[in-house]
C-alpha cells in the first residue's frame, strides 16, 4: 500500500511538473505570470537572494532593450516598445519597493542588509564618502530626468503630432497611386497598414515616454524617503548613533538608487534612440558612421583645431596631437574612398553609355497621357479621406464596377491629383488631358435639389448642380433631416463629383474605347464564343471595324455588355453590306429587347414620340450619296423648323414627367440622331426595328 501511495504521489508530481513546463512554454501564460510576479513583489517581502537575482535581471533586461534599439533597422521593428517600457518601469519600481522594505527593516544590521548587489553598488559609488555618493547619484538623476527623459518626451510628442498631421496626405498618395494603377490592392493595403502602425507607434510612444519621466521622479522621491526614514528608524528605534545610521542607510539607499537608476538610464537612452530614429533607415551605427564620415572637410577642420589646441599652454600635447592625427587620417581615407567610388561610378556610366546610344529618357514617355484625370483644389483634399461617408476613391472604384456591369465598358483608371492653381473648392475633370468638365463643391456641406424644379427655401449657398445644371443649394449637415422631410434630394460632396464624373464618362465612352481595349474585350470572351470571333475576324471585319461599331453604340449610351449578340449581328450584316452605319443599325435591331428595357418608364411601358410622315419624307429626300458617303443635305430653314418642333414636343412630355423616346424609320435614324444630339443629347432615338414585340408602347405625341 505504501509503495502504491508513493507511486501515485510521484506520478502526480510529475504531472504537475509537466503542466508547469507546458504553461511556461506558452508565451501568453508566461507574460501573465511575470506580471503577476511583479505585482506580488509590490505586496510581499522579498528575500535578499531573490532581490539580488531580480536586480541582475532588471539590469540585463535594460541592456537588452538598449542594444535592440541600437541595432534595429526601423522603429516599427520594435513596435511593442511602449509595452516594454511599461513592464520595465513596473519591474524597477517593484524592486525599488522591495529593497526599501529590506533597507528600513534590516538596515541596522549592516551594509549587506538589502543584498550584496546594493552593497556593492553603494561602496563603488561612494568610495567611503557618503557626500560624494549623494552628489554623484543626484547628477545621474539630473542627467536622466532633465536631459534624456525630457528630450525623449518632447521628440515623441512632436513625432506623434507630425505623423498624425501627415496621414491624410500619405493616404491620398496611396489612393492616387491605386487609382492610377501604379500599385495593386495588396500593395495599397500593406502601405496603409504600415502607415497606421507608424501613427499608432508614435502615438503610443508619446504616452509611454511619461512612464520614463514618472520613473525618474519616483526614484528621486524613494531615495529621499529611504534616507530620511532610515535615519529615523536607525536612531529612534535601533539606538544607532547619528553617524552610524547616516553611513549605513546612506550607503544602502545610494546603492539602491544606483541599481535602479542605471537600468532607468539605459531604458531612457533606448527610448531616445527609438523616437529620434524616425526617418532614418538602417541600424544606428551604420547611419551615424555613414553620415558623420561623409564630409571629409569637417574631419579635416576637426584635425586642424585639435592640432592648434595641442600647443596651448597646459594642454596635454601628445593626446591632442594623437586626436588630430586620427581625425586627419580618417579625413584622408574618406576622401580617397569617395574619389574611388566616384571613378567607379564614372566608369560604370561610361560603360552604360557605350552599351546604349543614349542614356536619356525616351521622348516617347512624354507622349503618355492620362485617359481620365481629376484635379482637386487644396480645400477638397479631405474628400480623399472622408471618415463620415464614402471616400471619393471608394466611390470611383464602385463607379468602375457599375459602368462595367451596366455598359460592358471597362472604365480607365482615374488619376487624382491636387492642383494648387485651382480655387480651393474647385475641381476639374479631364479626358485625355483635355478639360471635359469643372465644378465647385463645399466640403462638409450637402447639396439639395428639388426633383420638381421648385425653389428651395432652405438657408445656404445657391448654386447649380455641376452634372446636369439643375438649381441647387449647399446647406449645413444639420439641415439634412429637414431637407429629406420636404422630399428634396440630398447629396454629399463626393457623390456630387462622382455623378459629374459619371456623366462625363458616359459622354466620352466612345472616345475612350481604344483599339487595345476592344481587342481585350474580344480576347476575354468565354471559350464557347471564340469560334464566332475566329470566323468573323479578320475574314469579314477587322478589329478596327468592330471598334467603330462599339463606339457608335456607346456614343448613344447603348450597352455593349452583350458582346456575343453584337458579334452575331455584325456577322449577319457584314455579309450584305460593308457600311458601318448599316451594320450598326442591324446590331441595334438585334439588341431590341435590351434597348427597350433600358428606356422603359417606371410604369412598365415605352413612352414614344413619333416622327411625322412629313418629316420622314423630308429627311429621306435630303439624303445624298451612297454607302459610307451618304450625307444629310437639309435646308437650314427646314433644319431650324425641325429643331423648334422637337424642342416644343419634348418640353411638353417632360412637363408631364415622361422621358420619351423619338421613334423614326431605320433609314434616317442615324441622321436624325446627328442633329438632335447637338441640342438635346439626353434624348434617345430609336427606329421601328428596335421595338421588341413584347414591349408595351405608349405614344405621347408627334414631331
Amino acid at each position: 500500500m505504501a509503495n502504491a501511495n508513493a507511486a501515485t504521489k510521484g506520478a502526480a508530481n510529475q504531472s504537475m511538473v509537466g503542466i508547469s513546463f507546458d504553461m511556461l512554454r506558452r508565451g501568453d501564460l508566461s507574460l501573465a505570470l511575470g506580471i503577476m510576479a511583479i505585482i506580488a513583489v509590490l505586496l510581499f517581502p522579498l528575500p535578499t537572494v531573490f532581490l539580488d537575482m531580480s536586480l541582475g535581471l532588471s539590469i540585463t533586461f535594460a541592456v537588452l532593450i538598449l542594444m535592440t534599439a541600437v541595432f534595429i533597422e526601423r522603429p516599427l521593428e520594435l513596435s511593442t516598445f511602449p509595452t516594454i517600457l511599461l513592464i520595465s518601469t513596473m519591474l524597477r519600481l517593484s524592486l525599488n519597493l522591495a529593497s526599501t522594505k529590506l533597507i528600513l527593516t534590516n538596515g541596522h544590521e549592516g551594509p549587506d542588509a538589502a543584498g550584496h548587489v546594493i552593497e556593492a553598488f553603494g561602496n563603488f559609488l561612494m568610495q567611503g564618502n557618503f557626500v560624494i555618493g549623494i552628489i554623484v547619484f543626484a547628477i545621474l538623476v539630473i542627467v536622466n530626468f532633465i536631459v534624456i527623459t525630457k528630450g525623449s518626451s518632447r521628440i515623441a510628442e512632436v513625432a506623434a503630432r507630425f505623423t498624425l498631421d501627415a496621414m491624410p496626405g500619405k493616404q491620398m498618395a496611396i489612393d492616387a497611386d491605386l487609382s492610377a494603377g501604379l500599385i495593386n490592392e495588396k500593395e495599397a493595403r500593406e502601405r496603409r497598414k504600415k502607415l497606421e502602425d507608424e501613427a499608432n507607434f508614435f502615438g503610443s510612444m508619446d504616452g509611454a515616454s511619461k512612464f520614463v519621466r514618472g520613473d525618474a521622479i519616483a526614484g528621486l522621491l524613494i531615495t529621499f524617503i529611504n534616507i530620511l526614514g532610515g535615519m529615523v528608524i536607525g536612531v529612534g528605534q535601533h539606538g544607532l548613533t547619528f553617524s552610524d545610521a547616516g553611513h549605513t542607510y546612506t550607503l544602502l539607499t545610494i546603492g539602491d538608487g544606483l541599481v535602479t537608476q542605471l537600468p532607468a538610464l539605459l531604458v531612457s537612452t533606448a527610448a531616445g534612440l527609438m523616437v529620434s530614429k524616425a526617418g532614418v533607415e538602417g541600424s544606428a551605427e551604420k547611419a551615424l558612421i555613414s553620415q558623420l564620415s561623409g564630409y571629409p572637410q569637417a574631419l579635416g577642420m576637426s584635425s586642424f583645431v585639435m592640432a592648434v589646441m595641442a600647443f596651448l599652454p597646459g594642454i596635454p600635447t601628445l593626446i591632442f596631437l594623437g586626436l588630430a592625427g586620427g581625425a586627419g587620417a580618417l579625413a584622408y581615407t574618406t576622401t580617397q574612398r569617395r574619389e574611388t567610388a566616384r571613378k567607379s561610378a564614372a566608369d560604370a556610366i561610361e560603360t552604360a553609355d557605350k552599351a546604349k546610344t543614349s542614356a536619356d529618357e525616351p521622348i516617347s514617355t512624354a507622349l503618355a497621357m492620362d485617359y481620365l484625370k481629376v484635379e482637386l483644389g487644396y480645400g477638397l483634399l479631405p474628400l480623399i479621406n472622408d471618415t463620415k461617408g464614402y471616400r471619393l476613391t471608394d466611390q470611383i472604384k464602385a463607379l468602375r464596377r457599375q459602368i462595367a456591369s451596366e455598359m460592358g465598358f471597362v472604365m480607365p483608371a482615374v488619376r487624382i491629383i491636387d492642383n494648387m492653381q485651382l480655387a480651393s473648392n474647385d475641381y476639374v475633370i479631364r479626358v485625355k488631358e483635355v478639360q471635359a468638365g469643372k465644378g465647385e463643391i463645399q466640403p462638409g456641406q450637402l447639396l439639395v435639389m428639388d426633383p420638381r424644379g421648385a425653389p428651395i427655401d432652405l438657408p445656404g449657398k445657391v448654386t447649380r448642380e455641376p452634372a446636369f445644371g439643375l438649381p441647387a443649394v449647399w446647406i449645413d449637415d444639420g439641415l439634412r433631416d429637414e431637407a429629406s422631410f420636404r422630399g428634396l434630394t440630398v447629396v454629399d460632396p463626393a457623390t456630387v463629383m462622382t455623378t459629374h464624373l459619371t456623366e462625363i464618362l458616359k459622354e466620352n465612352m466612345a472616345e475612350l474605347l481604344s483599339y487595345a481595349e476592344t481587342k481585350k474585350l474580344l480576347d476575354d470572351l468565354p471559350v464557347e464564343h471564340k469560334k464566332l470571333v475566329d470566323d468573323l475576324i479578320p475574314s469579314q471585319i477587322t478589329v478596327t471595324g468592330v471598334q467603330r461599331i462599339l463606339q457608335a453604340l456607346l456614343g448613344e449610351r447603348v450597352s455593349i455588355r452583350d458582346l456575343p449578340t453584337i458579334l452575331e449581328g455584325i456577322a449577319e450584316a457584314a455579309s450584305r453590306s460593308a457600311s458601318t452605319v448599316a451594320t450598326t443599325e442591324h446590331v441595334r435591331a438585334r439588341l431590341a429587347r435590351q434597348i427597350c428595357s433600358a428606356n422603359m418608364s417606371p410604369a412598365g411601358y415605352l413612352p414614344l414620340v413619333a416622327l411625322s410622315p412629313q418629316w420622314e419624307q423630308a429627311f429621306a429626300e435630303a439624303l445624298i450619296g451612297q454607302g459610307e458617303e451618304k450625307q444629310l443635305a437639309l435646308a437650314p430653314s427646314r433644319l431650324q423648323e425641325f429643331i423648334a418642333s422637337v424642342r416644343k414636343t419634348f418640353e411638353a412630355t417632360t412637363a408631364e414627367g415622361e422621358l420619351a423616346v423619338l421613334l423614326t424609320s431605320p433609314t434616317i435614324r442615324p441622321y436624325v440622331r446627328s442633329i438632335i444630339e447637338r441640342f438635346r443629347p439626353q434624348t434617345f432615338i430609336m427606329s421601328q426595328n428596335e421595338i421588341h414585340p413584347s414591349a408595351r408602347l405608349r405614344t405621347l405625341g408627334q414631331v
